[in-house]
């Protein structure tokens, strides 16, 4: 019977307070972040050295998602800032090749892998009450899946599923 009520139980009442699911909620977010300065970057520099007429249109693109990432940062660092903690300063390293395509891979390892772990913080933050936060972050959600299919499109390659499992 323990077992039935402790299945049933709240994230508080299994052992993990408030407090300590909103350290790790800053921790996570801190972690989007150095992946939101990244992708800044990257496009940046994506966009600058892509060269060939079949590339012109996806390094304009870029541009366009380097800018909504910066909009991307400046949302978490604000949410991380209201929930108590410190912004990191510091992102996550960027690959690069004298390749396109090896960039515009890159670009969408990074999105799906960010898209993921969006979807996680969403939870995270419904399952602690910050339904504002959820909603911040399925509107971020909603544009990294477009920077997705974008980059999947100039690939030709099918846009990578993202399954609940993580897989």
């Amino acid at each position: 019977m323990a077992k039935a009520k402790q299945a049933g139980a709240t994230p508080n009442q299994r052992g993990k307070s408030n407090k300590s699911q909103i350290k790790e909620l800053i921790d996570d977010l801190n972690e989007d972040l150095a992946r939101e300065y990244q992708a800044i970057i990257a496009y940046t520099v994506y966009s600058n050295v892509l060269t060939g007429a079949q590339w012109m249109k996806i390094a304009s693109e870029l541009q366009l998602h380097a800018s909504e990432e910066l909009a991307h940062a400046m949302i978490i660092a604000d949410q991380i800032d209201y929930l108590g903690g410190k912004p990191t300063a510091t992102p996550k390293q960027v690959k690069l090749s004298d390749k396109a395509e090896d960039m515009i891979r890159f670009d969408l390892e990074n999105e799906t892998e960010t898209i993921k772990n969006y979807r996680k913080r969403i939870k995270q933050a419904e399952a602690i009450g910050h339904y504002a936060l959820a909603e911040q972050l399925r509107k971020i959600l909603a544009q990294e899946q477009d920077h997705q299919h974008d980059l999947a499109t100039a690939l030709g390659v099918d846009v990578p599923r993202v399954f609940e499992d993580g897989a």
